[in-house]
């Protein structure tokens, strides 16, 4: 439902545009990393691997699951909350793992939060927490490092901002450009794993932001 959804109001909001590297495969039991910049970006997400007919499980910040309709929606579609902070923090890496082994896609974002700027530029990926690579290595899953830029130009910066972005995006109609890189398969401690998904998601996110840098075609 969430991903139809996205796939009815981000057409209306923007235009959006999916490339990939060569050899850019979602196998089942993949995790896919995306940098996360603006509150939207999901949705942008979504709609983007939903034309490549990829349904991911999602791991998300567990307050989105006390939100009226939404949190009941993702409860019913298997989605998992992220208790940050607390003991109960492991719970999401333990159900990823089951969801993994199911041979389902888990879509997760490595930084752990969207950047608390003004601005509606875009800048490289901030420091990833360690959820990612431990989930990884635990599993031995092939990372997908996936680029999205643009969603900040919907809306971004403060409330009042960002609800005036959402307003006017079906006038300006913002260009977003989602990009998948290879995959890959993290090696040595967590600090290595996790610099290696790093690099990888920044720089598919750079494809995605200075679109000259694209070598893949148009996919979907």
């Amino acid at each position: 439902m969430l991903s139809a959804l996205a796939h009815t109001l981000v057409p209306v909001l923007a235009r959006l545009r999916v490339t990939a590297d060569d050899e850019a495969v979602v196998a089942p039991g993949s995790i896919i990393a995306a940098n996360h910049t603006s509150l939207v970006d999901p949705g942008v997400v979504l709609v983007a691997l939903r034309r490549l007919g990829i349904e991911p499980v999602i791991l998300a910040t567990a307050g989105l699951w006390k939100i009226p309709l939404l949190g009941r929606a993702l409860a019913r579609e298997g989605h998992i909350p992220v208790h940050r902070g607390t003991v109960r923090a492991a719970d999401a890496l333990d159900a990823s793992r089951a969801v993994l082994a199911a041979g389902r896609t888990v879509l997760l974002y490595p930084e752990g939060g969207i950047p608390r700027r003004p601005d509606s530029g875009e800048r490289e990926p901030g420091p990833f927490r360690t959820g990612l690579a431990r989930l990884a290595l635990a599993t031995g899953a092939p990372v997908v490092p996936l680029g999205q830029a643009g969603a900040r130009r919907v809306s971004s910066g403060p409330r009042l901002k960002q609800a005036a972005g959402l307003l006017t995006a079906p006038v300006r109609r913002p260009d977003l450009h989602v990009h998948l890189g290879r995959p890959l398969l993290l090696t040595g401690d967590l600090a290595q794993a996790t610099e290696q998904a790093r690099t990888a998601v920044r720089r598919a996110w750079h494809a995605a932001a200075h679109r000259g840098a694209v070598s893949g075609e148009p996919i979907a």
